[in-house]
């Protein structure tokens, strides 16, 4: 056998095209069923609903759209009750997130020691999350009821007068507000005590033969490791609150939020004007200043953040 015969026998052998063209394609097949139901269910009703929101649309006759440019964002801009929508979903929004968050943080450091029945209590707090929005929203609407409420029982008992929760302003914001903190507190905490158990306990312990008390170790130590997962739990939570819908609705039932549009959030609004005054078009417009809303918040999030990381980084 000559050396070239040697040589080509031991060379390896090259694919075909046909097979090179499939190791370059096969790893896109993986990933293609999630962008076709993304681009069937999330890009094109995202991209749809922003042309229609350049028509005037109506309920009754969807076909038969009329080219409106941008009137339906000048409507809507015009409308007192988009901006007391606006109000209100900030309002709530505030009144949800930051008492969240901040319980949040607390349920998941005690959490974090040695406590017995740790796996029961991690259980109890995901309780309310698994719960359906409607159960526990017309529990707590006959909890903050006027006459017979158990709330208003307790105010009682401590000398104070009764509130009307589901007429005054404040005091109906207070009452959503509790309910999307019930029911969201427990799921931030489970996040938070598995960043708070990715944080390494040598830093624990130098802090502990520094003298640092457990409040400055928290401060120190704890806070400035969970910052991404704070960051991320800020950001979903600004998202649910732009978007917060299913509790407004049910605590009394009207899709207008109180009879004077008192606790009436931009999920509502939009619900009203498509479904209620049949104005689709409309409603577009709400959703797509919606969705720029939750970028600009986001944005801004993100921005505050980046900032904070320089300043540290620079000292």
């Amino acid at each position: 056998m000559t050396l070239t015969a040697t040589a080509q026998k031991g060379a390896p052998v090259k694919p075909s095209a046909a097979r090179r063209a499939w190791r370059t394609v096969s790893p896109y097949t993986y990933i293609a069923p999630f962008f076709t139901l993304f681009a069937a269910f999330g890009l094109f009703p995202l991209l749809y609903t922003a042309y229609v929101s350049l028509y005037r649309v109506e309920l009754q006759t969807p076909g038969d759209m009329r080219w409106r440019g941008l009137g339906n964002y000048t409507a809507l801009f015009t409308d007192e009750l988009f901006w007391t929508a606006l109000r209100n979903t900030f309002t709530i929004g505030v009144l949800s997130t930051v008492p969240q968050l901040v319980m949040a943080l607390g349920l998941a450091h005690l959490l974090n020691y040695r406590l017995r029945g740790r796996t029961f209590f991690r259980t109890v707090m995901l309780l309310p999350y698994a719960t359906s929005v409607a159960a526990a929203t017309l529990v707590f609407a006959q909890l903050f009821g006027r006459d017979f409420g158990l709330v208003n029982h307790l105010l009682g008992v401590a000398g104070l007068g009764p509130v009307d929760w589901q007429t005054g302003t404040l005091a109906s914001q207070i009452a959503v507000s509790t309910i999307v903190v019930w029911r969201w507190t427990g799921y931030n905490a489970l996040i938070y005590l598995a960043g708070m158990q990715s944080i390494p306990a040598e830093l624990y312990e130098a802090a502990e033969m520094d003298g640092a008390s457990r409040w400055r170790q928290f401060v120190h130590v704890t806070l400035p490791g969970l910052r991404p997962t704070i960051v991320f739990t800020t950001v979903v939570s600004t998202i649910g609150a732009t978007q917060l819908f299913g509790e407004p609705l049910l605590f009394e039932g009207s899709v207008s939020g109180g009879i004077s549009h008192q606790y009436q959030t931009l999920g509502l609004y939009l619900y009203e004007q498509g479904w209620g005054f049949f104005h689709l078009g409309r409603a577009a417009a709400v959703a797509w200043v919606m969705f720029l809303l939750i970028l600009v918040l986001v944005g801004v999030n993100a921005l505050l953040v980046r900032r904070r990381s320089r300043k540290e980084a620079g000292r």
